[in-house]
This record gives C-alpha cells, structure tokens and sequence, in this order.
C-alpha cells in the first residue's frame, strides 16, 4: 500500500504541477504576445506620426512655394502697372514731339518762303547804300566804303547763313544813321590842287565837313552840292582846331561857330 498510495500521491502532485507549468506557460505565452502587439502598435504609431511629419514638411514647402509665387505675381503686376504708367508718360511725348515736329516743319516752310523774299530785299538795301554813301558826305569815306563792299562779298558767301547776313546789313544801316548824330575826326590824306596833305579831318553829323592841315594854318570845309573842297576863312580857323580837340576829347564840350550846309 505504502508504494501504492507513494505513486497515488506522486500522480496526484504531479497533475497541479502539470497544470502549474502550463497556466505559467500561456501566462507567458499571452505576455509574448500582448508585447508584440503593443510594438505592433507602436510601430505604427511611429510610422503615423512619420507620415504625418512628412506630410506636413510637404505642406510647409508647398506653402512656401505658393507664397513665393504670390509674392512673384505681385511684382510682376506691380511692374507691369509701373510699365503702363511709363508707356503712357512716353506716348504723351511722342505725341507732343509729333506736334513740335509739325510746328517746326510749318515753320521751315514759313522761312523758306520768307528767305525767298529777303534775299532779293537785302540786295537791294545794300544797293540803297551803296548809293547813299557815293552821294552822301564822304567823311570816313574809306572806311564806309570798305563796309559796303564787305555786304556784297557776304551775300555770295554759302557758309554764311541768311540770318547773319540780315544781321550785316541792318547793322550797316544802323552804324550810317548813327553818323548823323555824332561828331568825330580822325587823321587822313587830303588831295588839294594835285598836292597830297596830311590832315586832321572833323565832322559833326553831316552837316559839317572839315579839314585842317596839321600845322593849322590852313582849312577847307566840304560843299557836297559842288562835290568839292572850299577854304575855310581864317576867322574859323581857331573854331576848327577847337572843334578837334573836342572829337578827341582833348577839350571839354563848349559852343563853337562852324560854316554848316542849311537845306534849302
């Protein structure tokens, strides 16, 4: 009995022992497997939070590449209004460069046609004074002369234009009006009964014309009726030689007696 009931009692032990190892083996073995479900899980919460990390990197750059391409539209239609703006400030001058050019081919136009009149207008003033100085009381006869000859050289002349030869006569013209109202003398030659002279030569507008040899002891006064020399009294000799001294302001403006042409 004794070994019976010691293999009763060892087969007894054994079956709680038995159950022991195999609740301890599918405690164990449900352990294993809640942890892989758990790293499962955590697995793919890392790989959902990955995504998501990634997705939203997509996102920032896509919204920074839309803010780019904003900002670069903007520009553009700033620039593009800046352009208009500019296209238009430069239609509005070519507009009025049109207008000035049509202004300024009228008046082309205009001067050439004025030109075709004053070109025949300037020979014949220089003509005119021509033939005012060859009759004209001749002081500065040389000199007036020379001037008039110069006129008509100018009008020939193809680098000088038809302002500045205007402006040569109309100064010729002015300069001869001049000579009315001034008195003035200057040293010169003098041609008396075939002999040369030296003479201090006075005149005082055109009414009077004189000559006196330097020594002062004789004097002639110009008859433009007769184109000729008279002789000056002796009387007015003194009177002559003052009236020099005040052309060349030597003496100081005084009351003098001189023989004058009177109109008739």
């Amino acid at each position: 009995m004794f070994f019976i009931q010691l293999g009763c009692f060892n087969t007894m032990k054994a079956k709680p022992f038995s159950a022991l190892a195999l609740g301890v083996a599918l405690s164990f073995g449900g352990t294993a497997m809640a942890s892989n479900a758990i790293g499962e899980l955590q697995n793919a919460d890392k790989q959902i939070h990955d995504a998501a990390a990634t997705s939203q990197a997509k996102i920032d750059k896509l919204d920074d590449q839309s803010q780019d391409l904003l900002s670069d539209y903007r520009r553009k239609v700033d620039e593009t209004e800046t352009l208009k703006a500019y296209n238009d400030h430069v239609a509005r001058l070519v507009e009025d460069q049109k207008r000035a050019q049509a202004s300024l081919e009228e008046q082309i136009a205009g001067i050439t046609a004025t030109a075709q009149g004053v070109v025949p207008l300037m020979y014949r003033m220089i003509d005119t004074i021509d033939q005012f100085v060859q009759i004209d009381v001749p002081f500065l006869a040389q000199e007036r002369a020379d001037r008039v000859k110069r006129l008509h050289e100018v009008m020939d002349e193809a680098n000088t234009s038809t302002a500045e030869k205007y402006r040569l006569v109309m100064e010729a013209y002015q300069i001869e009006n001049e000579y009315g109202s001034r008195i003035g003398s200057y040293v010169g030659n003098l041609n008396i009964d075939g002999n040369e002279l030296v003479v201090d030569y006075f005149y005082a507008g055109r009414v009077s014309f004189m000559a006196q040899s330097l020594d002062k002891t004789r004097g002639w006064v110009w008859d433009n009726d007769a184109r000729s020399w008279k002789d000056l009294e002796s009387g007015q000799m003194r009177a002559l030689s003052d009236a020099i001294s005040m052309a060349n302001n030597q003496a100081a403006p005084d009351l003098i007696k001189l023989p004058i042409k009177v109109a008739k």
